[in-house]
């Protein structure tokens, strides 16, 4: 069986132990990756987000998720009605808003 282990490094008097605190210090390490690099952008983008559905008033040229463009005709505490085209209306939840566009957009889109 000694082609699985090498003799010499069977043979090592002495070896030097790994620190059995380690591995606790990498578990740490890469939580705090995952933390700042995954979970804090991902709060802040749901903040902002969340900021923006509030501030959505009547009038607002809106994104929704669909691609689709619209005019905020009434706003609601949970639901939106919006203009897609010349008198069509839908009723439409705000969190399906991706992106408020400044004023005018649709004019010239």
């Amino acid at each position: 069986m000694d082609f699985l282990i090498s003799t010499a490094h069977a043979q090592a008097v002495g070896a030097a132990q790994p620190a059995p605190w380690s591995p606790l210090i990498m578990m740490l390490v890469f939580v705090a990756v995952f933390y700042f690099f995954v979970m804090r952008p991902q709060m802040k983008r749901a903040k902002d987000h969340r900021n923006m559905v509030a501030a959505i008033a009547k009038g607002d040229e809106v994104i929704i998720s669909g691609g689709i463009l619209a005019r905020v005709e009434e706003v609601g505490d949970s639901f939106l009605h919006v203009e897609i085209a010349d008198k069509v209306t839908i009723k439409v939840q705000k969190h399906a808003v991706t992106t408020v566009l400044p004023k005018g957009t649709l004019k010239t889109a």
